[in-house]
């Protein structure tokens, strides 16, 4: 082992003294910092994962929607499917209605899926809460939990569905009835804005409703492991143009570019902010490791005299300066992690004694507290705490490698 080495260790852990005042209040500044950074970042990136998931469980890695109508959807899907990358598609009908259950009604977003091919794209079957998707038929409706619950409907309740369709007959004086349909099963996405507004029916029952006849409004595509969203949407138009349909075929990182550099711009910018806090403990660092060097003068003058370079005698406070960033940066994250796997605890903790359940969902859009941590944010924030504590080192260093060694030994 080199003496500067041992040196550093004998200095920041003396005989005897297993917890040195200024060494603990050094770790524990560095670890803060440490701990803020990852939970800070876990939170920020556990936000853009489950978003990413979501849109991805939803709509599937590529979108195709008609500029109007899509008319032969069977044709088109046979097109797409050819199309190198693409593991599946399925087509579908979207549009707003007016839902009534017991004399009270809801306006939310009505979604025809086609039941043979929609689980091969997005996963159904994943967030239906109750009930079944294999009971849905072109006489029944699965609807979302908080709608549900707003409405009070149960399973096997009937409810009764509006479509602008019917308004438009009723403009003609034409005497149409609203379509009843059973409830045969609650789903739950997880995100607030979809679930209060969301309800899943057939393709068919959907068409009915707008009156399409076999058209649909768009296509998702789930794409092979491995393929490039982006690639594959470009193949997917080149196609479509080929053929002269009205239609254009998006990914996921496309048709959310900007959302999601929102959500990298202020994980970055959390992370350059809280990164001060390491600039700051880095600081007490230098200024303990400034009073050693200051008390130890003379020890310094000795070692000098003994033949220590100057060069030894620096690097045995840089390795101060290290020894406290690894210790801080292992507490740290040991810190952050912990409050990372207990952090629904601490939020539901919070919510209660402030009573801002409510709020949470509301304005985050998510019922719990989402967490992804990301490896290369793990070594990003341990490179910079030990390279800032080590930095904080380099002043006293300097300090001490230009003492002489008559003058140190002279010092009082």
């Amino acid at each position: 082992m080199l003496w500067p080495f041992y040196l550093a260790l004998r200095q920041l852990f003396p005989s005897g003294r297993w917890f040195p005042f200024f060494t603990v209040i050094s770790i524990l500044g560095v670890a803060l910092g440490v701990a803020l950074l990852v939970v800070s970042t876990s939170v920020m990136g556990g936000f853009g994962y489950q978003i990413r998931q979501m849109i991805v469980d939803t709509q599937g890695e590529v979108q195709l929607r008609a500029y109007g109508l899509l008319y032969e959807p069977e044709t088109v899907l046979d097109e797409v499917e050819r199309v190198p990358g693409v593991a599946a598609a399925t087509p579908f009908a979207e549009g707003v209605a007016m839902l009534e259950f017991a004399r009270k009604p809801a306006f939310p977003a009505v979604q025809g899926i086609d039941l043979e091919r929609a689980e091969a794209v997005v996963p159904l079957r994943h967030f239906v809460r109750a009930g079944s998707l294999d009971a849905l038929d072109d006489d029944s409706v699965i609807l979302s939990a908080p709608l549900a619950q707003s409405l009070g409907v149960r399973l096997g309740s009937r409810i009764d569905l509006y479509s602008p369709l019917l308004l438009e007959r009723l403009k003609g004086d034409q005497v149409v009835m609203p379509r009843e349909l059973e409830v045969v099963g609650i789903f739950e996405i997880g995100h607030q804005q979809l679930d209060n507004a969301l309800v899943l029916v057939t393709l068919r029952t959907m068409q009915e409703l707008y009156g399409l006849g076999d058209a649909v409004h768009g296509i998702n595509v789930k794409l092979a492991e491995g393929s490039d969203p982006d690639a594959v949407a470009a193949r997917i138009n080149t196609v479509l143009a080929a053929e002269g349909r009205p239609a254009q075929a998006r990914s996921w990182l496309d048709a959310n570019e900007d959302f999601l550099f929102v959500l990298q711009l202020e994980k970055n910018m959390i992370f350059f902010l809280l990164t001060f806090i390491i600039v700051v403990s880095a600081f007490s660092v230098a200024s303990s490791l400034l009073i050693a060097v200051v008390r130890k003068t003379r020890e310094i003058g000795l070692l000098g005299a003994l033949g220590a370079q100057p060069v030894a005698v620096a690097l045995c406070f840089c390795f101060q300066g290290f020894f406290i960033g690894v210790l801080g940066t292992g507490c740290g994250l040991g810190l952050g992690l912990t409050f990372l796997h207990f952090r629904n605890d601490v939020v539901r903790l919070f919510t209660e004694l402030t009573g801002s359940e409510q709020v949470l969902a509301r304005f985050y859009q998510f019922s719990q507290l989402p967490s992804h941590t990301a490896r290369g944010d793990l070594v990003l924030i341990v490179i910079c705490a030990v390279v800032i504590s080590t930095l904080a080192g380099l002043l006293p260093a300097w300090r001490a490698a230009r003492f002489k060694p008559v003058e140190a030994l002279r010092a009082e």
